[in-house]
This record gives C-alpha cells, structure tokens and sequence, in this order.
C-alpha cells in the first residue's frame, strides 16, 4: 500500500438520490410483495430470510421500492451497519422504511457504491451523526449530506472490478469458517438433545413416554409438568437504558441475545440509566434458568442458567427467570432439555403472536410444559458429561471465531483502503 492517494469527495446527495420510489395506499390489498426488514440484513450485508406478504397483511413500514443497482442503509440502530447493495431483485421486492434507499447516478457505478457506502469513514460518520440512545438514527438528508470518496468512473469502476475478485476470495474463506461453526453447533445441538432425553446408558431399558414429540424415554425416568418443579417464575421489566454495557460496578439490564442456545452471555447487557429499587430484586443468582418470553419464532423460549450470582445485571422485560427446586430439578437440566428439537414442539404449539417475526410465549405456557425427569443423581451425571464435552468444542469454536473476525475485518479493511486511494493501480492489476 502507498500513502493516501486524495480522491475527490462529494456529499452523497449529490452522486445518488434517497428514497425515490414507494408502494402507494392505493396498491390493491392482494399485491404480493417480497418484504427486507432490517433484522434481514447482517453487518456484513448479506440479505436473509426475506418474507412474502400481500399488501394488505404486510408491515405498514413495507413501503420503499428498490431498484438493481440500489444500496439499502438502516437509518435506525445505526450501531448494526445493515448495509446491502440490491442485486438482481424481483419485481416485487419492498423493503422497510426503516432504510434509505441510495440510487446511484450516472456518475456513481453502482458497483462502485456499494464499497464506498461500506468504508469506514463513512460508517462512523452515519453512527455519529445519529441521534437517540436506544435506537440511535439518522434522518435521510443527514445521510446525504455525508462526503464520499468519488474518484472518475474509469477509476471508480476499477477498484469495484478489483474488490469484487479480492472479495470473492474472503468471502469464501469467511462461508467456510462460518460452516465449520455451523457443524460445530450442530454436533453440540444432536448431543445435548440424545443425552437429555435418552440418558448415558446406551442399554438402559426403555419405555414409551406416552408423547409423539419425545418418543421413547429410559423406563426408569418420569415425566413431570415443570410446574410442579418450579419454586418461582418472574417476569423482569424495562427500564431506560444505554445502548453501551454496563461497566464494572454500575447496573445492567440484560439484552434478548444474552440467552443464546442455552449458553448465558453475560456481556450482553445495556448500562441502566436510571435507577429503580424495585429493580434490585430481579437481579440474577446463580442457578436462575433464564427463558426468553418474547422473539422469533426459532429463537422465543431459548433458555440458559446463570452460573455465578449476578448482582449488577437484571432482569429485561422479555426473559422470564424460572428458579427450580433443586431438591428434584438440576436447574442446568432443565435448560438443556428446553433446547431441544423435542422441547421446541411444544414452544412452538403455544407461541402467539400477530407478527410472524416476533411471538411470545405466557408463564402458563411454560409452566405446563412437559419435562423427562431422571432421579436428580443422574440429571448431575447428565450435566457434567455434557461440560466435558462443550468445554472441548468451545476450544475449536473461539479458535474458528477468532480465524473468521480477522477475514472480516480483513475484508472491512481492504475496502477502506481501495476505495480512498490507498491502494495502487499496480497493486489492483496483480
């Protein structure tokens, strides 16, 4: 790399328009529309889980029409850098007005733009210039008025001919890594759901459980309803919050991705603003099973115990703390069995909701669940065999995570430095 080549900036306004095109009122209500919510869009920018609607039954956000060639920014929680460019679309593709739709003009390649919109100068200026704690935004003409590096044509469309190859490469590297975490987990899910439902005894005696969704179960084990294991269920609530965590000493409201696939992830919480007493008596304690009451339908009643007494960190509003009488019910048993595919068919039977991208399930749902039992000696069995073997995984799952954060920020990197001119014309042509 040679120092920075200085390219000419213009205010984004001036070599794109905002947000053109929208469906009308008046679209007739059985339109089919295919629908891009901002949770559709990762922080790498790749568009997933689209949903198809008429418009009479879609969002009332699902407004903004998108074009080949158009760049779609979140203008709302600015922090997750939903950022996508739109390739060969369908017809009827919509996505939420919570983006601003950036069509690039002639003197803009589109191939072009969507680098320059992913540098990283640019993204700091879209998340400083946001106002708001929670949701931090940003309005569409504040977005316009940022400066982007706009070299000619000739030039903008080399280095988007040479990100496109250099890429392609990271990106297959970073599907690779993001595969071998997907068996990973895969492999962790298939044995959590075997030993939690079938026990460690390959040749134990089996019985019918008198469920279709568990099948056959040890003969020696009960099925129990988990209200009649639960000593207390409660329900957290939501106060004003940062969208930074809490720091050592200060307290923390914890977020939805803190229970995630029965791990607890402590980190993820947000500084409480303002302090309440009657929050006190929802912080964590060790052996707390935290299930989520609130999310998508694959991720509503995940659940994960809290291993060391938390006293800074509280219960949110959507994540129910369920304490088990242990004297019966291992609380990290319970958690286990809950994310299983078995378990799911009942979370699924009994979650509501009016969005098909957020359903809740109630205190009696889960509490009429129903749970295997082995006697409480072999649920510990059960516990510290699947510790031994996560502690193993973990070790190969940070070492990919660690190999795959360095191709991202190695690809974020490369486009920063290609689109300031701080790469060669003799280092785009090897």
């Amino acid at each position: 790399m040679k120092p920075n080549i200085t390219s000419p900036e213009r205010r984004l306004k001036y070599a794109a328009t905002i947000n053109d095109e929208a469906l009308p009122e008046s679209t007739t209500p059985d339109f089919e529309l295919t629908y891009i919510d901002i949770g559709n869009v990762d922080s790498q920018g790749t568009i997933h889980d689209v949903v198809d609607y008429r418009f009479d039954d879609a969002p009332s956000r699902a407004r903004r029409i998108v074009r080949d060639g158009d760049v779609i920014i979140s203008t709302v929680r600015t922090y997750l850098q939903a950022i996508a460019p739109i390739e060969n679309p369908p017809d009827n593709l919509v996505v939420s007005t919570g983006f601003a739709v950036v069509r690039p003009s002639d003197s803009l390649d589109h191939r072009f733009c969507k680098y320059a919109l992913r540098a990283s100068r640019f993204l700091w200026e879209v998340e400083s210039r946001s106002t708001g704690v929670s949701y931090p935004a940003i309005n569409s003409s504040e977005l316009g008025d940022i400066k982007v590096d706009i070299p000619c044509i000739d030039k903008q469309k080399e280095i988007a001919s040479y990100l496109d190859r250099e890429t392609s490469r990271i990106d297959a590297l970073i599907a690779e890594k993001e595969r071998m975490l997907a068996l990973l987990e895969k492999k962790r899910a298939g044995l959590i759901s075997r030993v939690v439902t079938q026990g460690l005894n390959p040749d134990a005696p089996l019985k019918d459980s008198g469920q279709e969704w568990l099948g056959m179960i040890p003969a020696h084990w009960k099925l129990i309803r988990i209200k009649h294991v639960t000593a207390s269920l409660d329900q957290g609530s939501s106060p004003v919050a940062a969208n930074t965590p809490a720091a050592p000493g200060e307290l923390g409201i914890l977020k939805l991705s803190a229970v995630s696939k029965g791990r607890f992830k402590r980190e993820e919480n947000k500084a409480l603003r303002e302090k309440e007493e009657e929050e006190q008596l929802l912080a964590l304690v060790k052996g707390d099973v935290l299930i989520t009451r609130g999310n998508t339908p694959d991720l509503v009643a995940d659940a994960a115990v809290v291993p060391e007494d938390e006293p800074n960190l509280l219960l949110p509003d959507l994540i129910y703390r369920l304490r088990a009488e242990d004297r019966v019910m291992a609380p990290e048993y319970l958690a286990s069995f809950l994310i299983t595919p078995a378990a799911r068919v009942q979370i699924r039977r009994d979650a509501r909701g009016s969005s098909g991208s957020m359903v809740k399930v109630s205190q009696s749902h889960v509490l009429d669940w129903v749970t295997p039992l082995p006697p409480l000696a072999e649920q510990l069995e059960i516990i510290n065999y699947l510790r031994e073997k996560e502690s193993h995984q973990e070790l190969l799952s940070r070492e990919v995570s660690s190999s795959l954060e360095l191709l991202i920020e190695r690809r974020a990197a490369l486009i920063t430095a290609a689109v300031s001119g701080q790469i060669s014309v003799e280092e785009m042509s090897q």
